[in-house]
């Protein structure tokens, strides 16, 4: 029996009909999923809500028990089951990408919980004695925000309880950080801990800048409230970690410092790689490119030693930039403006290299005191997910004797914009994507951004001088550095002098600058590979497109397909651009999208 045409025409708009609602419910049940798991997580960790200002839970700490921690497990393999019923093949394109981003993010953290990475989340730079930080991201605009703080600080002490017990299980299970880093963290301790008056706390802070529409009367009940809890919780909690600390865990701690002397120590560096870069490299790959890019980078900073007019070695051209003072500023407020400098000089450039840039500005800061000894450089804060708080460089002024001028431009590149604040920001703003895509924490897409944002500094009216040039050199050198170090202390099983001597070898830091930094990959085993793995993929990806479109290549648009879909891992980031290439090579292609908002 053959159909009509009437008959085949009504049969397709029939089955266009089913495939439109079965797609449409897909829809609808997939973003269910995202908003309630998003939900969860904002519960899971009223921090990150904090810092995304989501202001419902800025009285809470996260949840820290060891249940905790088996019952968020439990939620993430029900999520990822959940989300596996829904038909991804009736979903249109982009919520296919959707589905398959939401996929990664549940399959790493199930990945990695074996391993039970929390308990190695104390760090010479951060955790439980840096928690004052967490003022550095409130509003402390009305009196509810400074209830919401005394509220937070009133069960600080149960918080801290918990990571003790944490650290217990640690001990008990020999997941242990190295002693080596671990006196770090003792000394920050013992600083936090030996002043008695309340109001020279760190946690106090935020009570000394009570703005005037405040009443006078809330005011002063503010502060004696604020004084209060930290006279009768804040510090006898401090203590009491500090003496534990002391006495059990840094005892406890480990004489090496590679994570293969942890249990399951060489898989799980393995899952950490993965973990951070988003690729399949392994170590013994990771180490070779480290080498192979450290030579590449020494042989053009030698043309830059030449046009600098130096003569002498490659140690003794490190030596005199290590050692002239014209190199240095004596005050910390000079090179707090010299930041601030750079950060404006740079802003009204970037409409050469991007279609669209973030609505929310940057500011400049300098890192607290309390943790400015063993702070990195400098880092940055992102901005609240409302727009109620600009986005922050942070800058190091301890010591600014020892913190160059070449290396200012370079890190501003990095930091603020066209780095950090330009991408997160930016992120943080598109309203077209779920919740979950705008704030992933992808660490090789973010830390790659940022080194491949500091090559950017010519088109952007950066080094100038051959100084500075060094100082954008010697920064990616110190990337490279980083894949050769990171492998070396936990696959290769380097001691700390031959990872402090290497550097030394092919940077111009200071020794302390140096000790920081590899304390840093010591306790954070794998995060360093971010920054050169992500950079390079920036910079291939950037390649493959100028020379497939030759005069069609726009930066611009290259730099939306980049940045517009969001923090993304490296091979769907692949993805993206060799589809926005082959679009580009029809003749009927149009420009990039514009960033959604």
């Amino acid at each position: 029996m053959r159909l009509s045409r009437f008959a085949v025409s009504a049969l397709s708009l029939a089955l266009s009909a089913v495939a439109l609602a079965n797609q449409e419910s897909a829809t609808r049940e997939l973003h269910a999923l995202f908003d309630e798991a998003w939900e969860q997580e904002l519960r899971d960790d009223p921090l990150r809500a904090s810092d995304l200002g989501d202001r419902r839970y800025d009285s809470l700490w996260p949840d820290l028990s060891s249940a905790a921690f088996q019952q968020r497990h439990a939620r993430d393999v029900a999520t990822l089951a959940r989300l596996q019923r829904i038909d991804r093949e009736s979903l249109r394109e982009s919520e296919q990408l959707n589905y398959d981003l939401f996929a990664y993010q549940y399959q790493r953290e199930i990945s990695a919980y074996p391993f039970k990475p929390w308990l190695y989340e104390l760090r010479a730079q951060e955790g439980i004695h840096t928690l004052a930080a967490v003022a550095e991201m409130l509003p402390f605009a009305t009196v509810a925000d400074y209830d919401s703080w005394i509220a937070r600080l009133r069960s600080v002490d149960r918080y801290i309880a918990q990571y003790t017990e944490q650290l217990q299980v640690a001990i008990r299970e020999r997941r242990v950080q190295p002693r080596r880093t671990m006196a770090q963290v003792e000394a920050a301790l013992q600083k936090l801990t030996a002043e008695t008056d309340a109001t020279k706390s760190p946690f106090y802070k935020p009570f000394e800048r009570i703005p005037e529409t405040i009443a006078p009367v809330e005011r002063a009940r503010l502060q004696t409230e604020g004084r209060r809890v930290i006279e009768q919780v804040v510090n006898p909690a401090y203590k009491r970690f500090a003496s534990f600390f002391r006495t059990q865990y840094l005892p406890s701690s480990r004489q090496t410092v590679g994570v293969w002397d942890t249990p399951d120590g060489d898989t799980f560096y393995r899952e950490r790689v993965a973990f951070f870069t988003t690729t399949s490299l392994s170590p013994a790959a990771i180490h070779e490119t480290g080498l192979k890019e450290v030579a590449r980078i020494r042989t053009a900073i030698q043309d830059v030693m030449q046009r600098s007019g130096f003569k002498g070695s490659f140690q003794e051209f490190l030596d005199f930039l290590r050692t002239d003072p014209k190199f240095y500023y004596s005050s910390a407020d000079e090179l707090l403006h010299a930041y601030v400098v750079t950060t404006k000089q740079i802003e009204p450039e970037l409409v050469k290299l991007f279609r669209t840039l973030p609505r929310t500005p940057v500011g400049v800061r300098a890192v607290p005191e309390n943790i400015a000894p063993h702070t990195a450089t400098g880092y940055y804060m992102a901005p609240a997910g409302d727009g109620s708080r600009a986005g922050y460089f942070y800058v190091n002024l301890y010591q600014p004797q020892t913190r160059p001028k070449f290396e200012i431009e370079v890190l501003t590149a990095h930091e603020a914009v066209p780095g950090h604040h330009l991408q997160i920001a930016l992120a943080r703003e598109l309203r077209s994507l779920p919740a979950f895509r705008r704030d992933a924490r992808i660490i090789a897409f973010g830390e790659g951004w940022g080194l491949y944002g500091e090559s950017l500094g010519e088109d952007l009216g950066l080094y100038k001088d051959p100084y500075s040039k060094y100082g954008q050199l010697s920064y990616e050198l110190w990337r490279a550095v980083r894949l050769v170090v990171d492998t070396g202390i936990h696959f290769k099983h380097w001691e700390p002098r031959q990872a402090i001597d290497y550097f030394k070898a092919n940077s111009s830091k200071s020794e302390r600058e140096i000790e920081t930094e590899v304390a840093r990959y010591i306790d954070w085993p794998g995060q360093a590979l971010a920054y050169k793995v992500g950079q390079m993929r920036i910079l291939d990806l950037r390649s493959r497109a100028q020379n497939a479109l030759g005069p069609r290549f726009d930066i611009r648009d290259f730099h939306e397909v980049v940045l517009c879909n969001g923090p993304v891992p490296l091979d769907v980031l692949d993805a993206l651009v060799s589809r926005w290439i082959a679009a580009g090579q029809s003749a009927d292609s149009e420009r990039a999208a514009i960033c959604g908002r």
